[in-house]
């Protein structure tokens, strides 16, 4: 009997010894993902749900300014996906953007991956107090020309959020640089830079992403119109010189999912359905 339960110990102890080996010898699959710093909260919320559903892929995320993560993958960092917070800084990489959009004729974006991923809009926020009682794009405008203490935070010209502020601007006849000049704006260099000086009563008002708001606890004082600012799409892609793009692509296909779309609802964005091919 003594024997038998030896032997069946041993036998335990070699099959966990051998199933070990086999999980040694089998390395995770990594993929890259570049994302807008406006996706930081959804994605890694996404990501504990992938990768348990997945367990040979490990997501690796980097979240910054569309621009700056255009520029590092332009400059050769590895990126499997890349989601950006404007349709401009993926038609910089994008050849079949055409000349106008791609200047530089860059060839970065896989062929049939790139899709429109969500919606989001562009929204006023201010301290929780709100000192200067702003109530409007309108009231921000008047508040903007007066000349009056006056401060917004906004993002920097190479920042989406900055791109659609600065049509917001025009909008209403604004001179950026000469606001710029008299101390009524600050910059950051992504929008949750722009959102922290909000938070933080620094600012009188800042203008950020309706998600950063609601993720930051901040209630929008109002949202821009198509007119104001355009449509606000956020494209991904599968990067051309990925080492692993089925990969990619699954976990690509994966944010269109039901269960994704549901978390990227839950914080205001809008998901974008694929478009059903016509039959």
């Amino acid at each position: 009997m003594n024997i038998k339960r030896t032997v069946a110990f041993v036998l335990a102890g070699l099959m966990m010894v051998m199933a070990c080996m086999a999980s040694a010898e089998a390395p995770k699959t990594e993929v890259v993902v570049f994302a807008a710093a406006s996706l930081t909260e959804t994605l890694t919320a996404i990501e504990a749900l992938y990768e348990e559903e997945n367990p040979d892929i490990d997501l690796i995320f980097s979240f910054d300014s569309s621009g700056t993560l255009k520029t590092q993958i332009q400059e050769g960092a590895v990126c499997d996906v890349f989601i950006s917070a404007a349709q401009k800084q993926m038609n910089q990489l994008d050849i079949t953007a055409g000349e106008e959009k791609n200047p530089d004729g860059l060839d970065y974006v896989l062929e049939g991956s790139r899709i429109d991923l969500l919606e989001n809009k562009v929204a006023l926020v201010t301290p929780e107090d709100n000192p200067k009682g702003i109530d409007s794009f309108d009231t921000l405008a008047e508040m903007l020309k007066d000349a009056g203490n006056f401060l917004m935070a906004m993002g920097n010209s190479d920042v989406p959020v900055g791109q659609y502020t600065q049509k917001i601007l025009a909008f209403y006849g604004l001179d950026e640089a000469e606001l710029a000049k008299a101390g009524k704006i600050t910059y950051g260099t992504n929008v949750k830079e722009v959102t922290t000086q909000v938070v933080e009563g620094s600012v009188d008002c800042g203008v950020v992403y309706a998600t950063d708001a609601f993720s930051a606890g901040l209630g929008v004082i109002d949202t821009a119109t198509m007119e104001m600012c355009g449509q606000v799409i956020y494209p991904a892609a599968v990067m051309k010189n990925s080492t692993v793009p089925e990969a990619a692509q699954a976990f690509l296909d994966y944010l269109r999912d039901e269960e994704a779309a549901k978390i990227f609802e839950s914080v205001g964005f809008t998901a974008i359905p694929a478009e059903i091919p016509e039959t």
